[in-house]
């Protein structure tokens, strides 16, 4: 397991359109990796892995194909397309059932046939990223339709977000927080992220360990809303304490 704890491909995001987040730049380093491996499973830092998941490997074992959710089939992604093509044209885009093929790189399996990160690099990233959203997602896919790569969708239980309904979300091998992540809202995320993980790694990870991830977790989430709302921190807690799930 490779973990970025710090950023290797420095980008400049400098008054972006949309929101944009220069450690997104990082899923570049899967194609280093490919040259020392000869798979690569690559995970967003808010997966959550469920103790029994079933292994990715085998459910999807072409090397010539790369896997990823397809989230156009219950996102419209149609301004994704537009503000990439305005960029660097048009292109054939892949479509089933009336949506087109987008695919969310939270969880991205590739093997070392692969060859996006051939044309995906860090230059194209610099020359989208202040100007479309989820610059390096959008760019992912355009390079993928536009150079005719093999491309193939992983099930939703390998990347279930919320935009799929909460119902049975703990029935999923890889749990994906993005957005509000199950949570009544994005600041809370972490907080609910500890929350699922204290409940599925019971008996399998210290309980002490989990119950110290946990209050950090609440303490970043206090020391955000604390520079929120313009009202005094023990009655911010108070509220938070009383009306937020841990």
């Amino acid at each position: 397991m490779v973990v970025s704890e710090q950023l290797h491909f420095p980008i400049n995001i400098c008054d972006a359109k949309y929101d944009a987040n220069p450690a997104w730049a990082e899923k570049l380093r899967i194609g280093e990796l490919l040259k020392e491996y000869d798979r690569v499973l690559y995970l967003d830092a808010d997966i959550l892995v469920a103790p029994n998941a079933q292994n990715i490997f085998e459910q999807y074992p072409d090397p010539e194909t790369i896997y990823m959710l397809n989230e156009g089939a219950v996102c419209d992604r149609q301004l994704e397309r537009q503000l990439i093509e305005e960029k660097l044209g048009r292109i054939s885009w892949p479509a089933s059932n009336g949506c087109f093929t987008y695919y969310n790189v939270g969880v991205i399996l590739a093997s070392k046939p692969c060859q996006l990160f051939d044309y995906a690099d860090l230059d194209g990233l610099q020359s989208v990223c202040n100007h479309i959203r989820f610059y390096e997602q959008t760019l992912f896919n355009y390079h993928i339709f536009k150079n005719n790569l093999q491309h193939k969708e992983l099930a939703s239980n390998f990347n279930r977000m919320d935009m799929f309904g909460q119902e049975d979300y703990f029935e999923a091998d890889f749990i994906h927080y993005a957005g509000k992540g199950y949570a009544k809202n994005n600041r809370r995320r972490d907080v609910q992220f500890l929350r699922d993980f204290a409940k599925l790694y019971s008996g399998i990870v210290p309980n002490k360990e989990i119950a110290q991830l946990q209050t950090n977790a609440w303490e970043r989430f206090l020391d955000t809303i604390y520079k929120k709302y313009p009202f005094p921190n023990w009655l911010i807690k108070l509220c938070s304490e009383r009306f937020v799930p841990r």
